[in-house]
Parts: C-alpha cells; sequence; structure tokens
C-alpha cells in the first residue's frame, strides 16, 4: 500500500537563487571546505588576483597583514581594477567584479586584460564578497581614491571617489564570516608558506606579510630575483647535491613561456613540482609528459655520445632517481582536466617543454662534465637498482598468485568485495592484532599485524624495500603495487587505518609507515584512503562507568570533569594488546563512535623537506629539528 503524500511538486518548488546567494548557499562548490582550508581560500583568491597583475608585468609590491580581529587586508600596486561604466551592463566594471559570478578580466583571449592568468573562471572576488561579514575594496588610479563596501554579498553604497593620491594599486579588506566557516582564526605559518612559493614562481614580485594579532606585529618578507633556481635550492636544504649546479632555463617555444630549475641529490626520492600560470598542477599533464621525455631523451642521447653505458639504455625512472625539479610555464588560456586544475590538458604545451629543456639540457651537460658524469653515475646505479628491483617485485608478485586463497602474511582478510566499503587495520604485532581480529566485523573489517618495525624507505632504493617481508605483506594485501607499478584502481580497500600504540614506539611505526606511503604509495594519501587511528591511553573507571582519555593532558580534562572520589585505579595501556576486545572495538574501531584522522599533504614543499629532515641519513639536520621544537612539543607520557 502506498503512504499518502499531500506534498505537491511543481514550477514553484524550483528555487532561483540571485546574486551570490549561491556561494552562501554552497560555499563548498567554491572554496571545497567552511574548514581551516576554505578560511585560507579566501586569501588564495584576493592574492592571486594581484599576482596576476605581476604576471602581465603591472604589480611589483603585494602586502598581505591579518589584522589583531582576523580579518585580511591585500594590497598591491598593480593597474587597479577597472571603475570604468561597463558597456553593457552600465555599471562600473569594479562592481561587476565584486558582486557577479564569471565576470572578470581574464575571459577576452586576445583582448583580455591578461597575457596569462591563473584565476580563469571569475569567481575569486565575488565569492570572497559573498562569505565575508564585511568586504571594502579601494582602487588607486588616475590620481583618485575609489571605494566601495559590502557586506555578506550585498553591495551598501556606490562605488564614490573619497580622494587624491599618487599610488595606484588595489586595496581589499575583508572580514570571513564567522556563520559561514567554522574557524576564523588564520594560521601565519599556512599564510607564509604559501607566500613564499607565489614568491618563488613570480621572479622579482616583493611579498610581504604582516600579522597585528600578537604583542608585537610579526613581518616576514619575500622576494627571489633567481626564482624558481632558488625555489630548487629552498627545497634541497639540508640534502647532498649530486654536482654544485643547479640547471636552470627560460625560454618561449610556440606562445609557451617555459621556466624549468633542477638539480640532483644524493636520495632515492623524486620531487617534482609544476605549476601553469602559478597554478599548482598536483597531478602532473602535457607539461611535465614533456620535461620527462626531455630529460630522459637528452640524459641517454649524452651517454651514448661519451660511451658511458655499454647495454642498454637508461629509463625514466632511473633518470629520476633522487631528482627535485621546478617546471613552470606560462600559457594563454589553458586546459585543464576536471574542476580542480590539477591537471593541464593543452597538447602545445608538452611540445614546448619538450623542445626547450631538450636544447638547453645538451648545453648544460657539454659545459659541465664533471655535474654530468655525477647525474650520469647516479642513473646508471639506479637502474642496476632497477634491475635488482624487478626481480623483488616479480617475486612479490608470484607470491600473492599462490598466497591468493589465503593472502599474504597473517592477513585476516574481509568478505566484502567492493573496496568503498572495506578497511584495513594495520597494527604493531601480534598481541595487537589478535585483539583487533577478535573486535572486528569479519564483513567489512581487515586486520594485518606487523612484526617490529618496519624499513626507514627514506634511506633505500626499491629493491631493498620490495625485499622487506612487512612491506611485501601490505603490498600484497593492497593490491595496488608499489612505485611506478602502483594502481589506485586496484586498491583493495578504501580505509587503510594505521592502528599503532599510544606511546613512543607505536607513533616511531607510524611514522615509518607514513614515509612508506608518502614515497612509495602517495596516491592512497592523495587520493583520502589512509587514515590514522586514536587509541586511548587511560580508562578511568568510576563506578560502574569506564572512561577513557587519549592523553596526559585529556586525563586531566576528563578528572577534573567527573570529579577524583570513587574512583578505581587508573589503568594505562601499555599496548592495543592489553585491550579486550570489546574495549578495542568501543574505543578505536567501532565506526558509529571511533575517532579517525584522515592523512593529507596540504604543502607538497614542506612535506618533502619534513620527510627529508626527519628521516634521512643526514643526522644534523635531525638534531636542529628537535632543538627547534623540544619545548613545544607535546608529550604523552
Amino acid at each position: 500500500m502506498q503512504a499518502e503524500n499531500n506534498r505537491t511538486y511543481g514550477a514553484a518548488n524550483i528555487q532561483v537563487l540571485e546574486g551570490l546567494e549561491a556561494i552562501r548557499k554552497r560555499p563548498g562548490m567554491y572554496i571545497g571546505s567552511t574548514g581551516i582550508t576554505g578560511l585560507h581560500h579566501l586569501v588564495w583568491e584576493i592574492v592571486d588576483n594581484a599576482v596576476d597583475e605581476a604576471l602581465a608585468g603591472e604589480c611589483t609590491e603585494i602586502s598581505v597583514t591579518v589584522e589583531k580581529d582576523n580579518s585580511i587586508t591585500v594590497v598591491d600596486n598593480g593597474r587597479g581594477i577597472p571603475v570604468g561604466i561597463h558597456p553593457q551592463k552600465g555599471i562600473p566594471a569594479i562592481e561587476l567584479v565584486f558582486m557577479t559570478l564569471h565576470a572578470g578580466g581574464k575571459f577576452g583571449g586576445e583582448n583580455s586584460g591578461y597575457t596569462v592568468s591563473g584565476g580563469l573562471h571569475g569567481v575569486g572576488a565575488s565569492v570572497v564578497n559573498a562569505l565575508s561579514d564585511a568586504l571594502e575594496v579601494q582602487v588607486y588610479q588616475d590620481g583618485k581614491i575609489y571605494e566601495q563596501r559590502y557586506a555578506k554579498g550585498v553591495k551598501l553604497c556606490d562605488l564614490t571617489v573619497i580622494g587624491d593620491t599618487d599610488k595606484r594599486g588595489t586595496y581589499v579588506h575583508f572580514k570571513p564570516d564567522g556563520t559561514i566557516f567554522e574557524t576564523t582564526e588564520y594560521d601565519f605559518k599556512t599564510l607564509s608558506e604559501r607566500l613564499r612559493e607565489t614568491a618563488f614562481l613570480t621572479k622579482g614580485l616583493k611579498i610581504t606579510l604582516t600579522d597585528l594579532r600578537g604583542k608585537e606585529p610579526k613581518t616576514v618578507e619575500y622576494c627571489y630575483d633567481g626564482g624558481i633556481k632558488e625555489f630548487v635550492a629552498f627545497i634541497n636544504e639540508g640534502k647532498d647535491p649530486v654536482g654544485d649546479k643547479i640547471f636552470y632555463c627560460e625560454e618561449s617555444s610556440n606562445g609557451v613561456l617555459v621556466e624549468v630549475a633542477f638539480q640532483y641529490t644524493d636520495e632515492y626520492s623524486e620531487t617534482l613540482l609544476s605549476f601553469v600560470n602559478n597554478i599548482n598542477t598536483i597531478d602532473g599533464g602535457t607539461h611535465v609528459a614533456g620535461f620527462r621525455s626531455a630529460l630522459t631523451r637528452g640524459i641517454n642521447d649524452y651517454v651514448k655520445k661519451n660511451e658511458l653505458l655499454k647495454n642498454g639504455k637508461l629509463t625514466g625512472e632511473d633518470v629520476r632517481e633522487g631528482l627535485t625539479a621546478v617546471l613552470s610555464v606560462k600559457i594563454r588560456e589553458p586546459q585543464f582536466e576536471g574542476q580542480t586544475k590539477g591537471k593541464l590538458g593543452s597538447t602545445e604545451a608538452r611540445t614546448a617543454v619538450d623542445t626547450v629543456v631538450y636544447k638547453h639540457l645538451e648545453y648544460f651537460l657539454e659545459e659541465n662534465p664533471q655535474v654530468a658524469k655525477a647525474i650520469v653515475d647516479k642513473a646508471i646505479l639506479a637502474q642496476k637498482a632497477r634491475e635488482s628491483a624487478k626481480k623483488a617485485r616479480d617475486f612479490v608478485r608470484r607470491k600473492s598468485v599462490l598466497e591468493s586463497s589465503r593472502m599474504p602474511g597473517k592477513l585476516a582478510d574481509c568478505t566484502e568485495k567492493d573496496p568503498a566499503l572495506c578497511e584495513i587495520f594495520l597494527v604493531e604485532g601480534d598481541s595487537a592484532g589478535g585483539s583487533a581480529k577478535s573486535a572486528r566485523t569479519y564483513k567489512t573489517q581487515a586486520v594485518l599485524p606487523l612484526k617490529g618495525k618496519i624499513l626507514n624507505v627514506e634511506k633505500s632504493r626499491l629493491d631493498k624495500v620490495l625485499s622487506n617481508d612487512e612491506i611485501a605483506a601490505m603490498i600484497a594485501a593492497f593490491g595496488a603495487g608499489i612505485g611506478d607499478d602502483f594502481d589506485i584502481s586496484k586498491l583493495r580497500y578504501h580505509k587503510i587505518i594505521i592502528m599503532t600504540d599510544a606511546d613512543v614506539d607505536g607513533k616511531h611505526i607510524r611514522t615509518l609507515l607514513l614515509t612508506l606511503f608518502y614515497r612509495f604509495m602517495p596516491e592512497v594519501i592523495t587520493g583520502g584512503y589512509l587514515y590514522i587511528a586514536q587509541p586511548p591511553l587511560y580508562k578511568v573507571t568510576k563506578g560502574k562507568q569506564d572512561y577513557y582519555a587519549y592523553s596526559d593532558a585529556g586525563l586531566k580534562e576528563l578528572l577534573d570533569k567527573i570529579g577524583r572520589d570513587g574512583i578505581k585505579p587508573i589503568q594505562r595501556y601499555k599496548g592495543l594488546g592489553e585491550m579486550d576486545a570489546d574495549q578495542l572495538w568501543e574505543t578505536t574501531m567501532d565506526p558509529e563512535k571511533r575517532v579517525l584522522l584522515q592523512v593529507t599533504i596540504e604543502d607538497a614543499v614542506k612535506a618533502n623537506k619534513i620527510c627529508s629532515r626527519l628521516m634521512g641519513d643526514r643526522v644534523d639536520p635531525r638534531k636542529d629539528f628537535i632543538l627547534d621544537y623540544a619545548k613545544r612539543a607535546k608529550l604523552d607520557i
């Protein structure tokens, strides 16, 4: 019998959101989230508009200020947003920019105000306006100061001349709407790192960041005349370079401006950062393909010409071992794949980058024979390691096939076959593994106990990584391969959960696992599949009620809340194996109650530097890090 439904659905049910209402209704569609990332995105939108002026050769300085109330002021010395009346709309152009989606000076191709631009969709200024309690814009143009003010996307006054000036540029001051964002507290470090990256990518542009929230103003200034060449040197701080020179070239080809800098280090991993019109293309694209093709071909041609390799050729994997490279292209109207601008699809970029890099690489290798020999020697060693790794990888594959009926090692697999519904817990030791296996939901939860501390992969080539039994077991269980062979579509679990003890050893094992994923399976992290479980450190029993605390600070807060009278002796868990199955399920594994931390990469440069610094061969950088941060460390023991 069909239930009675008196609700009707007709034309009157169709809503039309006027002006900027759509942004306030669904902010995540425009800035990704209403959390801390989305909050900072507002700053990037305004700063990127100023950077576009710099890319056009019209701006030399940008200042960003975090005011005492966490509002933001961005000032540039560019041409200033146009204030004239728009011929079609009949209102000042600046009002269109801040009040209308998809309105800007970057759509007109040859007739636009910009040769190249990062902000292509014309949503930046209007989104910031819509999501701000208050926004004030001033334009310094033609000797006049023009001003207009808004609130929550609504215009408060017409564009007005408020004075005279000999300056030029744009001033934007906005205060994020606290009813939209989960927090309105800006993080100085996040701002400074992004602005430093922007300065590296825009040679000669001076960017100043000032924070007025403390007792004393805090200011940093970034300006790099060496551009991305200095960027490579910055990334490689604390590493041992191969050769004493950084490769650098800049040249236009077929309307594409190509700028590349790279240097090799004695490490085994590759760090390649690619940008299109200052947009970080985290998923690469045609420009990256062109660079890799030119690099491989150029080094092989040098090897062949100088008879440095008796048999075979070097592969792309061989010549990229230990490479740190920054690739930046400027292109009119780039074509991106998808909505996030993460991957470039413009075919002309591949040809341009390939042509420019190959030509300049040939010169570089001939003019720097000692550096060239060091690069080639490293690539030849990588070739030998790759051949050893291939044998180890084939062994892992054969072992996986032979053991497919029972899966690798001590894996207790789940019965569900849909990866989207499956999760696997990586736990330390058989004791914790036993508790987890008893506690789990058999249908969707798998458990893989790991014996001891896995290999530190930061100090190892792939062949050594593959020979480690615990890592081989994980590779087989995940089913997606490793390194260049990794295929995310074959991943058997869409939640990989690191569940180690809440002590120092557990945190060390967690760090080793994070390094493995970051260096050899980064797609697990970027795809949002890696998590960290939060097991309790203490159990507190008062009467018949059990409580759990996850740190010393949490224990103190709990005791202050429930009172200390009538409490049984507090139990401190030395490991997950000390919990019975019910406790482990209730505190750490139950999807309805547990707390999981999702692992993300917010800053690729920062992540790479920290990984190298803490997990690499050099002791001094690690010692310096400990001395720098020891006083701020939060101890759980």
